[in-house]
């Protein structure tokens, strides 16, 4: 009986194609579009992870000052030193790398041309700080780092304005001139691309004592990058940092901290929740047009009824069950929401894909998302469907047969 019922409520729908594809319309919209946005959603917040991840992994950025943002600047305020970040190396457990760090913008020239560019000065804990590896070439040696020899590794971004387009350059073993002196590349950054921060592949990296002695003239350091061990609890460590560097700086007990200590998983994890937040704002959002899509349902299936109120009289006359026309007309609605859900998951397909691609974010295919929506399409089916259904059910025969 049930399968007569269900070929019954598909002859109903091919009977009137036009009809049934402007009733289910609002379900397609919805469906799409709730897919659309949560999967669009899930992509950027990859995206903002994978960014974010870029800087570094576990990674704690020590900068001085009183806080971050306006009037929070490091005027007036110590800066570190070397001593400050072996100090933290040593001292504090679940610390994996120090990297005691300071730039400056220059113009590098090589190769007939040039680029403005910053330059940082670091030691080789600055790649595992930062999660950066080289596609060619090496890191410093020690002997380099502690003489502060002229030396550089550089970043794709500036291997290509200096170097590419030239046949037989590929710029490892280059000399390259930065102010007052010429360094030799020794190495190629893998490329990373745009993140937070701008273009991460322009940049020129130097032993820290090179970037002191040649270019700033300073013995101080800008800030330091701290990468905890992986399963370290950044709690504690952050405590026993700020203990530490509090002490190294003679600060008294009632005196504010003169240095900020920032968080780099914190900041993915804030982001993350706040980018959850606003992609189930968007799906709540279009799930409204589902609830439009049903009431579209709900009212053509009334017309529906008013239009075959004979056939519903003589079914009921021959010996119908009251249930078995509610059963036929409830899954005439539920054929038609369903039917609108696979093709809203079809377009929507489609349109996370191409959406994806235009903003430059990972295409986040998620099947629960997708199958839930097409669930809930069918129970909109059955909600909006049951009054008319029940309508139809409980027509009286007689009166039902006399309707012109």
């Amino acid at each position: 009986m049930l399968f007569s019922v269900f070929m019954l409520a598909l002859r109903s729908v091919r009977r009137n194609m036009l009809r049934s594809f402007l009733t289910i319309l609002g379900i397609v919209i919805g469906v799409s579009a709730v897919i659309t946005m949560v999967t669009l959603g899930n992509g950027a917040t990859q995206a903002i992870e994978e960014k974010i991840t870029s800087l570094g992994t576990n990674l704690l950025m020590v900068s001085p000052g009183q806080r971050i943002g306006g009037g929070g600047g490091g005027g007036g305020v110590p800066q570190f030193t070397e001593a400050d970040a072996a100090a933290v190396m040593a001292q504090i457990g679940g610390v994996a790398a120090v990297a005691p760090q300071s730039r400056t913008s220059t113009t590098v020239v090589a190769n007939g041309r040039n680029w403005s560019t910053t330059v940082s000065g670091s030691t080789n804990g600055w790649f595992a700080a930062t999660n950066s590896t080289l596609a060619s070439g090496r890191i410093f040696m020690l002997e380099e780092q502690r003489a502060g020899a002229a030396v550089c590794i550089i970043g794709e971004t500036v291997r290509r304005e200096l170097y590419g387009g030239t046949e037989g350059v590929t710029g490892l073993g280059a000399a390259m001139r930065m102010r007052q002196f010429s360094c030799e590349v020794v190495g190629i950054l893998t490329a990373k691309g745009q993140g937070g921060m701008g273009d991460q592949d322009d940049a020129v990296l130097v032993p820290l004592h090179t970037l002191q002695r040649r270019v700033t003239g300073s013995r101080k350091v800008n800030f330091m990058m701290v990468s905890m061990a992986d399963g370290a609890d950044s709690g504690p460590l952050k405590a026993s940092l700020r203990l530490l560097l509090r002490e190294r700086r003679h600060l008294a007990e009632a005196d504010d901290d003169n240095f900020n200590i920032f968080d780099t998983q914190q900041l993915a994890e804030t982001l993350s929740s706040t980018m959850g937040v606003l992609t189930s704002l968007l799906g709540a959002v279009a799930a409204v047009s589902l609830l439009v899509g049903g009431i579209g349902i709900m009212n053509i299936m009334l017309v529906s009824v008013t239009e075959r109120t004979r056939e519903i009289g003589l079914r009921l006359a021959v010996g119908a069950l009251e249930g078995e026309v509610l059963l036929q007309f409830l899954i005439e609605a539920v054929v038609l929401s369903a039917l609108g859900g696979v093709i809203g998951v079809v377009l929507a397909t489609g349109a996370s894909w191409g959406g994806a691609r235009l903003m430059a974010v990972p295409y986040a295919f998620d099947p629960t998302i997708n199958l839930l929506a097409l669930l809930f399409s069918a129970v909109i089916g059955v909600l909006f469907g049951y009054f008319p259904a029940r309508r139809a059910a409980q027509m009286d025969p007689i009166e039902a047969l006399r309707h012109e």
